[in-house]
């Protein structure tokens, strides 16, 4: 994973969101307490960390770091949870496959939080599982907390977590420990689910999920590929069908004698995928079924009857549950094939022959007719050899998983080139570099366009913000505080010439601003001045608007009057 995570980390440009992040983590934090008021709740706790990590360094790379490190510890606790409830093996492979997903390395090099709120979510999900072990659940409540509070639909979780627990039947005493820790926590989120409630207006521009979403985060959660996808799926549905059976039939058809050397049997007694478990026991099965399906899936069941919250990196923490269950499916495959080979690891001879009459000579005097005592013989350690079918078994897994990230590789490379994100604001940086001179005005269409220039600040040295008021910092806001819509107008009836840093769909009339101020920007282009000229990178235009030469001003200067005679 942090191979993957660093591979093309720099990409040589931040797109929107990552540039607000930049931007808005290099403020004070009193600055940041003040805009989480307004805008971006959800982020607070994030911001405030980045502006400690960028105080070291602030430079792109820097802002990633974090997400990196958060997949990387995100797939080191997939690993963790499936060999706590099955085996080492499939542990491994667990960790592997969340390791390469395509969706995981597009979210670890993002200056986002949704990275670390995976490993977050991972991290309570196996401290839920020390406190059913052990009962203590202050640790469960605290990662659970924080990582809430990182982004506040990782609350979700603690609904997939009690139908874990239900599905494991545990006992009362569990209840309690785990509905205290996670009332703490619902109870420590209250504010934030305040304040961000206000600020609902943030994401009016999400449309409710529709079967298409559905297949589509399936596709992510899975494999994007074809062939990677529908390998990867039903594996998973092959792992969860054999955990319900296993739970039906009291984990029998899941258990088999088999002598192994190291961690994952006990006493020879194994249970190959981890899925069938008793009363109280929490299973692989039931921990990744409810993590890949409850949280996404309330999501958008919320977003039918109000207005639409789902974004799929919201649930980006669910996939953790697809390579579980991918590796609890492949784990009944290798079972599958153990017992339809020979048996190996038997002793090379049989222990504790009974001795017959050639074994010892006949006993005499007072001994005869005594049962000569039996010697029990035991079978050298060495003679029993770990079967070696194990360890192929694990090794042909491992070759699977590598085939994977080969089949994706051209998904993979893509994704490290800038323009699969939604937009490059250092390509339309340095569009805007090549034709803005000192001393131009710049109109930003609408205002949220102005992250290119504080993103990189560089590329509009000397320029004039033609309407800001106040800038983002000092108004609390993210792009500033610009003027009414009235002095819009009188301060662009002054210029003949301005650069617009533009949405194409406004500029195009596919949607028309709210804001009055917008409109009035909207309106005065259109009607007053012509495009000189244009660059366009991806969904932003950079144009040089003119004002049209008059019939009055093409006439050549009027003579000087005759000077009067003397």
């Amino acid at each position: 994973m942090l191979t993957l995570g660093l591979w093309g980390v720099d990409r040589g440009g931040m797109w929107r969101d990552e540039a607000v992040t930049f931007q808005v983590a290099g403020r004070t934090v009193p600055q940041i307490w003040r805009l989480v008021h307004g805008v971006d709740a959800v982020h607070g706790l994030y911001y405030v960390l980045m502006h400690a990590v960028l105080a070291v360094h602030a430079d792109e790379v820097v802002l990633r770091l974090p997400s990196v490190a958060g997949a990387v510890l995100a797939a080191a606790l997939v690993a963790e949870v499936g060999a706590r409830l099955a085996r080492p093996r499939v542990g491994l492979w667990a960790g592997l496959l969340y390791a390469v997903n395509p969706m995981v390395g597009h979210y670890a090099q993002e200056g986002r939080s949704y990275a670390l709120v995976a490993a977050g979510v991972m991290g309570a999900t196996l401290l839920l599982l020390r406190g059913v072990e052990c009962g203590a659940w202050w640790g469960y409540g605290l990662v659970l907390g924080v990582t809430c509070w990182l982004h506040e639909f990782a609350v979700l979780v603690v609904l997939a977590h009690g139908l874990s627990l239900a599905l494991a039947r545990v006992r009362g005493r569990v209840w309690r420990g785990w509905g205290c820790a996670a009332g703490a926590v619902l109870l420590s989120l209250l504010p934030m689910v305040v304040v961000s409630r206000a600020q609902a207006a943030q994401v009016a521009w999400l449309r409710r999920p529709t079967g298409e979403t559905v297949a589509g985060l399936a596709r992510q959660f899975f494999g994007a590929s074809e062939g990677v996808y529908w390998v990867c799926l039903g594996l998973a549905v092959a792992g969860l069908l054999a955990g319900v059976a296993g739970r039906r039939g009291g984990g029998g058809a899941w258990k088999r004698r088999v002598p192994l050397v190291g961690v994952g049997a006990l006493n020879g007694d194994l249970t190959l995928a981890g899925t069938g478990g008793r009363k109280g026991q929490i299973t692989l099965a039931g921990v990744a079924a409810p993590l890949l399906v409850v949280p996404p899936g309330v999501l958008m069941l919320a977003s039918q009857s109000s207005p639409p919250l789902y974004v799929d990196r919201y649930v980006l923490y669910a996939l953790a549950g697809a390579p579980l269950l991918v590796a609890a499916g492949g784990e009944w495959v290798a079972g599958v094939a153990e017992r339809l080979r020979p048996r190996e690891g038997t002793p090379l001879a049989p222990p504790n022959p009974r001795p017959h009459s050639g074994d010892r000579p006949e006993a005499v005097g007072p001994e005869a007719g005594r049962k000569a005592p039996e010697v029990e013989r035991k079978a050298p350690v060495s003679a029993v050899r770990p079967p070696l079918r194990t360890y192929s078994a694990t090794l042909l897994g491992l070759l699977a998983v590598a085939l994977v990230p080969l089949q994706q590789f051209p998904l993979l490379q893509q994704d490290r080139d800038p323009a699969r994100r939604p937009d490059d604001l250092a390509a339309i940086a340095r569009a805007a570099a090549y034709g803005v001179r000192k001393g131009d005005a710049v109109l930003y269409l609408p205002a949220y366009t102005r992250n290119t220039e504080l993103a990189y600040p560089g590329a509009f040295r000397g320029t004039r913000d033609l309407v800001l008021a106040r800038t983002g910092d000092v108004s609390g806001t993210l792009y500033g505080v610009e003027v009414p819509a009235a002095e819009v107008r009188s301060r662009v009836a002054r210029v003949q010439r301005v650069w617009v840093v533009a949405d194409r769909a406004v500029l195009a009339g596919r949607w028309t601003p709210r804001n009055p101020g917008e409109r009035a920007k909207l309106d005065l282009l259109q009607r007053e001045f012509t495009v000189s000229g244009e660059a366009v990178r991806g969904r932003t235009v950079v144009r040089l608007y003119v004002r049209p030469l008059s019939p009055a001003s093409l006439r050549p200067p009027s003579l000087p009057p005759r000077p009067a005679r003397w």
